[in-house]
């Protein structure tokens, strides 16, 4: 078999209407994962699209590495039933399941090489020295170690280690690809590198891919869907635009990037929408836009709020400036990206503050 046979496409974003006629690949029912009187996973319900790439994202404690474990098979449901391609695996041990498994600390055999490394899962499946070598040979040329073969992963650098640990997940060709934390050993520049290797992986090989971590931008940049989990609980799935855009409550406004939380703010605030009962108003820092206090307004004036507020803090972050901006009983966030001659703010100086009505959202607390 080479590496391009039985290669699902994956979903683009103009087939989301399709995605959902598409059957499920991996399902969790009503899983349950007891340790002593803790329940890590309650009663988790979920169902992964074949061809997917779906991220489990959650603070430490939320029950994300646990979901993948079960997943895996490396820990065993208290309750309820995981099924993969419509079958029950919840009994079946992780050496009988047919999937790719890349870990944070990358988990190559120290004393082979790269090559041998590669080798190993075809081995296991009985391929052939000769056929073995061809598929290693494409591996690495696809992942851009060709003169890498004959080193140990010690002599390579955490990147080069990482793309090792993904070839040799997805060499045998596994219709699963799980992830865990799998980028949370490299630097930032690496991060951002490796980021885009996954997702040209991802689209090359069409593998269904449960990836966690705890790395919102990682998230938001991979995924097709996102699950957020808190205290062992689903808080929210859906694309990462809706998430970021839309979020349900005020966690996942919180936990998804910055949010100022319109309440007790000492001005009225203004929507498009009537504030269902029960919810908090909320608008994301970059949706504000700052000027001076007396600078004219904008052509659609009649679509915005406007309200008053003294500068308390700036920071610069290179293609962004925040701004930490007191109005009425509150201080909002506020954050631009740089542009030259952009006016810039002090600590002390009056502005104006405005958004558009729409851009307020509604989230439960």
């Amino acid at each position: 078999m080479t590496l391009h046979e039985n290669i699902t496409r994956p979903f683009s974003e103009n087939e989301v209407s399709e995605k959902n006629t598409v059957p499920a690949q991996i399902e969790f029912r009503g899983v349950t994962k007891m340790y002593g009187a803790v329940a890590a996973v309650k009663n988790l319900s979920l169902a992964v699209r074949r061809g997917e790439f779906l991220t489990i994202l959650g603070p430490s404690g939320s029950g994300k590495t646990t979901v993948l474990m079960l997943l895996a098979g490396f820990v065993a449901p208290t309750k309820g039933d995981i099924l993969i391609a419509g079958k029950s695996v919840a009994s079946v041990p992780s050496y009988r399941r047919d999937q790719g498994i890349v870990f944070q600390s990358y988990a190559l055999f120290p004393h082979l090489t790269v090559r041998r490394n590669l080798e190993f899962p075809l081995e296991m499946r009985g391929m052939k020295a000769s056929d073995r070598a061809v598929q290693v040979d494409r591996m690495l040329e696809r992942v851009h170690l060709k003169e890498f073969g004959g080193r140990v992963p010690s002599q390579l650098s955490g990147g080069q280690q990482q793309r090792v640990a993904l070839s040799r997940a997805l060499i045998a060709d596994p219709p699963l690809l799980l992830l865990d934390e799998p980028l949370g050993a490299l630097d930032r520049n690496l991060r951002e590198q490796m980021q885009g290797e996954i997702k040209s992986l991802h689209r090359e090989f069409g593998k269904t891919t449960i990836c966690v971590t705890h790395d919102q931008e990682e998230a938001l940049t991979l995924s097709d869907r996102i699950v957020v989990m808190r205290a062992g609980e689903i808080e929210q799935t859906d694309t990462p635009e809706a998430l970021y855009d839309r979020p349900a409550t005020q966690f996942v406004a919180n936990f998804m990037g910055e949010a100022n939380a319109l309440e007790n703010c000492g001005f009225k605030v203004e929507s498009d929408a009537a504030p269902p009962l029960g919810t908090v108003a909320m608008l994301r820092p970059e949706r504000i836009c700052v000027a001076a206090r007396g600078a004219q307004r904008r052509a659609d004036a009649d679509q915005r709020q406007f309200v008053t507020g003294v500068v308390e803090d700036m920071i610069y972050a290179g293609p962004l400036r925040k701004y930490q901006v007191r109005a009425g009983d509150s201080v909002l966030i506020v954050r631009e990206h740089v542009a030259a001659g952009q006016q810039i703010f002090r600590p002390g100086d009056e502005v104006r503050l405005d958004w558009l009505r729409s851009d307020v959202r509604f989230v439960t607390a």
